[in-house]
């Protein structure tokens, strides 16, 4: 977890804030101790239960919540005398479960809860999956939990466990849970001492031993599980130690334990820096803090992205780091280290001026002299075989054009002394080389504005001070003017440097800002995934000035496109540019393998890194929390120089920003693809609810009828045996427009509608279909044609279905008593037929919904039910061939259903 802060300093030290506020949360709940133990039958659960029989004893409310004896005896003992809560049931798969009841709990509010077993995996229907979530839920409701655990469980170690045990443990608790412990009480004892009680059945059944002794239980195993334990209690001990002393604000350090703080600057050999304190770390087996010092204004002394890189590598390698932001580089150091409480300092040797040499002014002399309660480590410069050749520093102008600039200023001032000379005293012409000076110093950098006060200084002294052209002073007046002049020449060259350079610094940050705040603008657009990139790869592109690409994993749906057969399954390490500013920008052979390995590790890989240096192009990895999500390219080979420090940390920023929206990106698809996959579940639970049902009826009742005739047979009268079959036939022509239907609804949906279009006389279709409907069901339907119509473009079977579904509709929901009328009239250059009935109506906010499949307004004893799909069947129709339809309800006097068809003429 990367830190930012800037440190103040003057004034007695203070408390840490951030130590006081950890303080000021465990105030609010309840406490938590846990007792850790490196494997099972070290005594956790035992030693638990004696504390609680002491504090009982003593007074306590002590109440165990639960706690797993797995049949020993002695643990056994220990619950006689508390008091028990009883177990909550819960049924699950014909059975029922006995779990912790957490509601019963918090209802008895003891002052100390027991509750055993912390990484236990609650039974499903539990408020929550896991026990220490139960943990949480107490802790925050002010009970005090005392619980109990095993090294192994922890979630960080659960991957190193399975390495040296061969067993991957199941059930594992965030880290985070232990590091928010109040207490950790270590259970310890020998491997030797503890196969001794297993081999007794002490630990476990005899039989349940034997396995155990043969497997996890072995002495290399039990001994590697101690050392995680106390290695996991010394750093809890280190923590609380470092939190004890932020909180009262002690001066470290406190030589209780060691720890390791690496000084990260903008050398190139800043990584080599940190890998050489991990090492020093390990040895130790101390913590390892990585360190960087800003200092606004000071010119870099490396490649700009030297401490952004040696960061990450220490992040990648375990380490804590920080960031700070301080004038004065030792004072930032001392402070840091002591609130850290670190004992060593690690820092690379580098290769400070002359004069800083000269001078003891140092950064490790410096911490020499006042780093006395620390041990300091200088890490010697590596050579630079096999690195990349490191690119010049970029300048704003070429280093002639400074120079010829700064002798140009000078002869100015000498054209203007020479205008002036008679007019003006001589002390006065010295102030027009000054100006010239400050104008050197501001444009190029103090050097330059040296070298300008020397010549200066020379010509003023040579044209302009008695005697004249000569170097030569005479009397103390011009002794002194000569002095004044050279020394605010000197001042002045190296404050207008020092200005200049801020200035340029914040100017860089300015515009980094503005590109930071334009980007972060343009991406809360609403976009899809390619005009991001594309964005991204502009953005990155436009701040780096450079060729840039993205790329990202191959996935199944790109193999056509590339000419793969689409069996073919994407290599993990498959890549493919998804966006490029230029378009033309694309890496060659060499160049992508540099990607592939990149993406591979994770890693930055390419030019002017240690990985792969010589091809043209430089990869970075987006990480986001579900891996890498991509890769930035850059051909930092067409760029004579670095970028500059500002710019560099503005690309940073930026790509870190394009990884967020990346992530988010994809959350984003995987929501649409969750609802559309619940859509669809829910559609496909509708459909078998139909089924069910609208199938059911039809097929009992022919059954039925088929069963009468066949058992009773000839006992039945003629009109008998006649209403039977005609009961038979109706239910098979319902059984079979229901099928019908659905497969017309999976013919929609899919878009295998297949269109014949032809013009359609709509007064002998609508009254076509008025018979057929007449005839099936003995209604009589109104038809009304007003006026002579145009013949539309339209598929008349199709069109015939709609109007027989939409008639069906307005029959079955007006009642057996009913009216229905069908109408049909021009409406400028479209035709309107509409369907009418004078039923119930359809309440408001329905109307939105009954053209959807299954959606059934109203279902009464007195109207038959039906599948829902009727009026979305005629919806999926009249769209396919381009026409609209809508509904209208109450038509009239509150009741009345208008359902109309627009089609263009």
């Amino acid at each position: 977890m990367r830190a930012r802060r800037q440190l103040e300093h003057g004034g007695a030290a203070r408390p840490d804030p951030d130590a006081l506020l950890a303080r000021a949360k465990q105030e609010g709940q309840g406490r938590l101790k846990v007792f850790l133990g490196a494997a099972p039958g070290v005594g956790k659960t035992y030693e638990m239960l004696t504390e609680a029989r002491r504090r009982a004893l003593g007074g306590a409310d002590v109440v165990i919540g639960l706690v797993e004896t797995h049949g020993r005896a002695e643990t056994a003992v220990q619950v006689a005398g508390l008091e028990v809560l009883p177990r909550a049931r819960i049924a699950y798969r014909a059975q029922v479960l006995e779990e912790f009841d957490l509601d019963g709990a918090l209802a008895r509010r003891p002052a100390i809860l027991v509750l055993d077993e912390l990484p236990h995996s609650n039974a499903p229907g539990s408020r929550h999956p896991k026990r220490w979530q139960d943990v949480e839920e107490l802790r925050a409701a002010g009970i005090e939990i005392w619980t109990a655990m095993n090294v192994q469980h922890l979630e960080s170690l659960s991957e190193a466990v399975a390495r040296i045990t061969g067993v991957r443990v199941a059930e594992t608790v965030p880290d985070h849970v232990l590091a928010g412990a109040d207490a950790v009480e270590l259970i310890d004892i020998p491997p030797a001492e503890l196969l001794e009680r297993l081999r007794q059945g002490r630990v476990y059944r005899p039989d349940q031993a034997a396995r155990a002794l043969k497997g996890f239980f072995r002495e290399g195993n039990l001994a590697a599980l101690r050392e995680m334990a106390l290695r996991r209690m010394a750093e809890r001990v280190d923590a609380d130690v470092t939190g004890y002393m932020r909180a009262n604000a002690i001066a470290g350090p406190w030589p209780a334990g060691d720890r390791v703080m690496v000084l990260v600057g903008a050398e190139a050999s800043a990584e080599g820096v940190v890998r050489h304190a991990r090492r020093i770390a390990d040895a130790l087996r101390a913590p390892l803090v990585a360190l960087h010092v800003e200092q606004p204004g000071e010119p870099d002394a490396g490649p700009a992205a030297a401490p952004t890189a040696a960061l990450r590598a220490a992040e990648t390698l375990g380490a804590e780091t920080e960031t700070v932001v301080d004038t004065d580089l030792p004072r930032a150091i001392l402070a840091a280290a002591r609130a850290r409480n670190a004992t060593h300092l690690v820092m690379g040797r580098g290769r400070p001026p002359l004069w800083r040499r000269l001078t003891g002014r140092t950064l490790s002399a410096v911490l020499l002299r006042r780093a006395a309660d620390f041990t300091l480590h200088l890490v010697p410069s590596p050579t630079a075989v096999g690195r990349a050749p490191a690119a010049p520093e970029r300048r704003a102008f070429p280093t002639w054009v400074g120079w010829a600039s700064a002798s140009t200023f000078v002869l100015g001032a000498t054209a203007i002394g020479l205008a002036l000379d008679e007019r003006v005293t001589e002390g006065s012409l010295g102030m027009i080389y000054l100006a010239a000076t400050v104008a050197s110093a501001v444009g190029f950098g103090p050097v330059h504005g040296l070298a300008t006060a020397v010549l200066s200084f020379l010509l003023w002294n040579y044209l302009f001070i008695e005697p004249r052209y000569t170097l030569t002073i005479d009397g103390p007046q011009e002794v002194v003017g000569a002095l004044v002049f050279g020394l605010v020449a000197l001042l002045l060259a190296g404050t207008a440097g020092r200005l200049g350079r801020k200035a340029r610094t914040a100017q860089a940050r300015v515009f980094g800002l503005r590109r930071l705040v334009e980007f972060s603008r343009r991406l809360g657009a609403p976009m899809d995934r390619a005009a991001l990139l594309a964005l991204i790869a502009e953005e990155a592109e436009r701040v780096a000035g450079c060729p840039c690409c993205v790329l990202m994993p191959l996935s199944g749906e790109d193999l056509p496109g590339l000419g793969l057969p689409r069996e073919r399954q994407p290599d993990d390490t498959d890549l493919i540019i998804r966006a490029a500013a230029p378009p033309s920008a694309e890496p060659d052979d060499a160049s992508m393998a540099a990607a592939r390995w990149a993406y591979a590790k994770g890693r930055v890989t390419g030019w002017g890194t240690d990985t792969l240096p010589t091809v043209s192009w430089r990869f970075q990895p987006l990480p986001t929390a579900q891996g890498v999500a991509g890769l930035i390219g850059f051909r930092f080979a067409d760029r004579p120089e670095h970028l500059d420090p500002e710019r560099q940390r503005t690309l940073d920023a930026l790509l870190d920003q394009a990884a967020i929206a990346l992530e988010r990106a994809e959350l984003m698809e995987e929501r649409a693809r969750g609802a559309v996959r619940a859509e669809a579940d829910a559609l496909r639970t509708t459909l078998l609810t139909s089924l069910g049902h609208d199938l059911r009826t039809p097929l009992t009742g022919i059954r039925g009828s088929l069963e009468t005739l066949r058992t009773m047979g000839d006992a039945l009268s003629p009109e008998a045996r006649a209403d039977l079959i005609l009961a038979a036939e109706e239910e098979t022509v319902r059984l079979t427009r229901f099928a019908s239907n659905v497969l017309d609804m999976v013919r929609l949906e899919s878009g295998q509608v297949a269109l014949r279009r032809e013009p359609v006389d709509l007064p002998s279709a609508l009254e076509a279909a008025v018979e057929r409907v007449e005839h099936a069901t003995g209604r009589q339907v109104d038809c009304r044609i007003a006026g002579p119509l145009p013949a539309p473009l339209l598929d008349p079977v199709l069109f015939g279905q709609i109007l027989a579904n939409l008639l069906d509709n307005a029959l079955k929901f007006s009642g057996a008593q009913g009216k229905v009328a069908i109408l049909a009239r021009r409406d400028g250059a479209s035709v309107l037929v509409s369907v009418e009935d004078d039923g119930p109506g359809i309440p408001r906010e329905d109307l939105a919904r009954i053209f959807d499949p299954f959606f059934r307004a109203s279902r009464t004893d007195r109207i038959a039910a039906g599948t829902g799909l009727g009026l979305a069947i005629a919806r999926g129709l009249a769209v396919a061939m381009g026409g609209q339809i809508t509904a209208e309800s109450p038509i009239r006097e509150g009741r009345g259903t208008r359902v109309t068809l627009r089609f263009a003429s």
